[in-house]
C-alpha cells in the first residue's frame, strides 16, 4: 500500500468510518450504545497496529481516546450546560496531551508526522536540532489552539443563550482549527526550506 492510500485508509478507519457508523447507528438504537459500537473500529484498528507492529498507532490511540472520553462523558450525562460543554472538554483533554507530550522524548507532533508525510528518511531527520526545535513548537502551537478553542467556548456556554451558543459555537471552532491549520501549513514550508539548507551545509 502506497503511503498516501495509507494515510486515507488511516484518516477512514479512524475518523470517518466511526463517524458514519455512529450517525446510521443512532437512528435505530440510543446515543451511547451507537457510540460503543462505533467506538470499536477505531479499536480494532489500534489492536492490528499493536500486533503487528508491536507498538501502539499515535493517531489512532488519539482518535481512541477522543471516543472513549466521549462515552465517559455521556454516562455522566448532567444539565443542558454541561452536555454543551462535553465537546470543548474533549477538545481541551485533546491539546492537553499535546502539552503533556513536551515533557517526553519525542512529542506528538512527531509521531503524527511520522505517519502521514511521505519523505523517505523522515525519521532521520530527528538528528538535526532545527527538526526537534520544529516538531516541539507545532506540537505547542496545537496544543494551546485546541485548549484555548476549549476556553473560549466553555466561556460563551456560560455566558451566552443556548440558542446563540448552538449558532456560534462551531464557527468558533473551525476558526481555531483553520488558523492552526494555515499556520502548520505556512511554518512547514518555511522550516522544510531551512532544514534543507542545514542538510546541505
Amino acid at each position: 500500500m502506497s503511503k498516501r492510500n495509507y494515510v486515507i485508509f488511516t484518516l477512514l478507519v479512524n475518523g470517518i468510518l466511526p463517524w458514519i457508523l455512529y450517525v446510521w447507528l443512532s437512528e435505530h438504537m440510543n446515543s451511547l450504545a451507537a457510540l460503543t459500537i462505533a467506538t470499536l473500529v477505531p479499536l480494532l484498528d489500534n489492536l492490528v497496529h499493536l500486533m503487528k507492529h508491536r507498538k501502539l498507532d499515535a493517531f489512532g490511540a488519539l482518535m481512541l481516546f477522543t471516543f472513549l472520553l466521549t462515552i465517559v462523558l455521556v454516562l455522566l450525562g448532567g444539565s443542558e450546560k454541561i452536555l454543551l460543554v462535553r465537546e470543548s472538554l474533549i477538545t481541551a483533554s485533546v491539546g492537553l496531551i499535546f502539552l503533556g507530550s513536551l515533557f517526553f522524548r519525542r512529542p506528538i507532533m512527531y509521531y503524527l508526522a511520522l505517519r502521514f508525510i511521505s519523505t523517505p528518511h523522515f525519521a532521520e531527520n530527528w538528528n538535526y536540532a532545527y527538526f526537534r526545535f520544529v516538531m516541539k513548537l507545532m506540537t505547542f502551537v496545537w496544543g494551546v489552539m485546541l485548549t484555548m478553542e476549549a476556553a473560549v467556548r466553555v466561556v460563551m456556554v456560560y455566558r451566552l443563550p443556548t440558542a446563540s451558543y448552538l449558532a456560534i459555537s462551531n464557527l468558533v471552532l473551525y476558526g481555531f482549527i483553520g488558523a492552526a491549520v494555515l499556520w502548520t501549513v505556512i511554518y512547514r514550508r518555511h522550516s522544510a526550506a531551512k532544514l534543507h539548507q542545514l542538510k546541505q551545509s
